[in-house]
């Protein structure tokens, strides 16, 4: 059943009529991109409801806080990106998966791992992809890296590596995503390479006296 339309001043344009589900979806598109421009804290519910064209009233039908609206954007941002690049594997196909996923959602992209991890309050979510994404990258890095303090360091320094570099390609603009993907499977090739143990030499790491 369709909502009912909420006029907002006298003389305002009737808000359109959308069923409930169409006009959740409106309003966490609006929401995503106003938090994206200002981040949570300073962003309000006035300028949610501004940006989606709805009264706050209307809003509040749908999310009962900033925080609860949040969280569903976030939570949105996450299932779009598992829907595109997958939960469990790092291969060929990842890199320009993870490339599409943040271009099709930017913003989205951009709450996830840049702004949300500056807010205690989400701070459980950012942690919860970050174990995730390292125990991903653990479980397929340790055919190409023996066991270890390296492969731990790789397992680390890879997925935020990445993370980043998309993001750096986003405030780019987006270009060529071919040549983005190959430049950041090289950088990740790099690291793979430098977690390799390095053959033991006589007197290494040991220092000399003057």
């Amino acid at each position: 059943m369709a909502e009912k339309g909420t006029a907002g001043a006298a003389g305002a344009t009737p808000v359109k009529r959308l069923r409930k589900a169409e006009r959740r979806e409106q309003i966490l598109d609006a929401a995503t991109r106003s938090f994206a421009r200002a981040g949570f804290t300073a962003t309000s519910l006035e300028d949610v409801s501004a940006e989606a064209g709805i009264t706050r009233v209307l809003l509040y039908r749908h999310f009962e806080s900033k925080a609860d609206l949040y969280r569903a954007v976030l939570d949105r941002a996450c299932r779009r990106l598992a829907g595109t690049v997958g939960e469990d594997s790092f291969d060929d196909d990842s890199i320009p998966a993870l490339l599409q996923a943040a271009s099709c959602d930017p913003d989205g992209f951009r709450l996830l791992f840049r702004h949300a991890a500056r807010e205690p309050e989400f701070r459980d979510l950012v942690d919860t992809l970050t174990r995730a994404s390292r125990e991903i990258a653990r479980q397929n890095l340790a055919e190409r890296i023996p066991a270890g303090p390296w492969l731990d360091w790789a397992a680390q320094v890879i997925p935020a590596l990445t993370i980043e570099a998309v993001i750096a390609w986003l405030d780019a603009g987006s270009p060529d995503p071919a040549l983005a993907a190959a430049r950041i499977r090289q950088a990740v090739d790099g690291v793979i390479g430098a977690a390799h143990p390095m053959p033991a030499v006589r007197g290494s790491g040991r220092c000399r006296r003057a």
